[in-house]
């Protein structure tokens, strides 16, 4: 699909069609498309209002809860970027999709992980006592898919067995509700929307992430490579904000970006809940810059094999990112 120029009031001809001006530098394209998240902010989101973007803008068109839809829109150039899971990322990538991770946008730590729960008076103690059960998720093949069949795979549950356990797409503000209605029997709960979980009691972890992969970056922000290769100078300006928003969010005090999430979602004039921003801790980005790592790749690559849902060898991990555009790259090699 060829890149669209969008026309913004008061740009000349010469602006619209990326040649260098004071205001667009050499920029191919001034506005980039892209899905949102309900009740969340994004880094690009922030890089915007932080004016580390200028003068590039973004337009929202529309939100999802789903990062598999979220890169699946970029691979079919409704959007220009968009971010997921890694597995999600390499399952569409060995689909031949024509995307390419290009920065960490999230991940696992001890400020950020996602668990498992049940109902604190609820008999479920192993991963063995889940037969028959239902567990909630926000959608399959995804991060959270993953990270179940790891715990049931771990603790000796077999392909056969792993079948009995029912998985739920639930939207993620409707996963607590669903557990303690006991229309599910364990629910997937993360970020902002556990804490919330957490401060009402009643609920305990079966299972985390983090028990399971330690701190890692598990998620990224792919685009697409006929994007890449006609819009080199921006391509490398979004990064190149992304990855300076993301080491923003690293260091500064917690009370300062939240106050910056709310005035964002403030903007926005939707019917968000925002509520829930407060209880923000990080992003889970191990990586300086959101610098990409072969492990980030290799781990699902394995995983993939293992269930016979990738053949082994034709695809490496470094197949699936690229740094190139990374200005934390060339700081990485000293």
């Amino acid at each position: 699909m060829l890149a669209v120029v969008f026309v913004l009031p008061g740009c000349s001809n010469d602006t619209q069609q990326g040649k260098k001006t004071e205001n667009t530098g050499d920029y191919e394209v001034l506005e980039l498309r892209y899905l949102g998240s309900p009740s969340n902010i994004s880094a690009a989101e922030v890089a915007e209002d932080l004016g580390y973007l200028a003068p590039l803008k973004l337009k929202w068109i529309g939100n999802t809860t789903s990062g598999p839809e979220n890169i699946q829109a970029t691979a079919t150039g409704s959007t220009d970027f968009g971010s997921a899971f890694n597995g999600a990322v390499v399952k569409l990538i060995a689909a031949k999709a024509p995307i390419k991770t290009v920065i960490s946008s999230g991940g696992i730590d001890a400020h950020t992980w996602n668990g498992y729960y049940v109902l604190e008076d609820s008999p479920l103690k192993t991963a063995r006592d889940l037969l028959g059960k239902k567990i909630g998720l926000n959608t399959l093949g995804a991060h959270h898919e993953f990270m179940i069949r790891e715990f049931l795979t771990r603790n000796g549950l077999t392909k056969e067995e792993i079948q009995q356990v029912t998985l739920v797409v639930t939207p993620p503000l409707s996963g607590e509700q669903a557990l303690r209605q006991r229309q599910l029997d364990v629910t997937t709960l993360g970020g902002v929307l556990k804490d919330k979980a957490l401060e009402r009691g009643g609920i305990r972890p079966l299972f985390s992430d983090r028990q399971l992969f330690g701190d890692f970056s598990t998620s990224s922000t792919i685009m697409r490579t006929d994007f890449i290769q006609k819009n080199p100078h921006t391509t490398r300006k979004f990064i190149a904000a992304f990855a300076q928003t993301l080491e923003w969010l690293k260091t500064t005090p917690r009370e300062e970006v939240i106050a910056r999430f709310e005035k964002i979602s403030k903007a926005r004039n939707t019917t968000d809940d925002i509520s829930a921003l407060k209880y923000w801790k990080s992003t889970g980005v191990a990586s300086k810059g959101g610098l990409v790592e072969e492990k980030n790749f290799q781990v699902w690559i394995d995983w993939l094999v293992r269930e016979g849902e990738l053949k082994e060898g034709p695809l490496k991990a470094t197949d699936f990112y690229t740094n190139a555009f990374n200005p934390f790259l060339e700081e990485s090699k000293k």
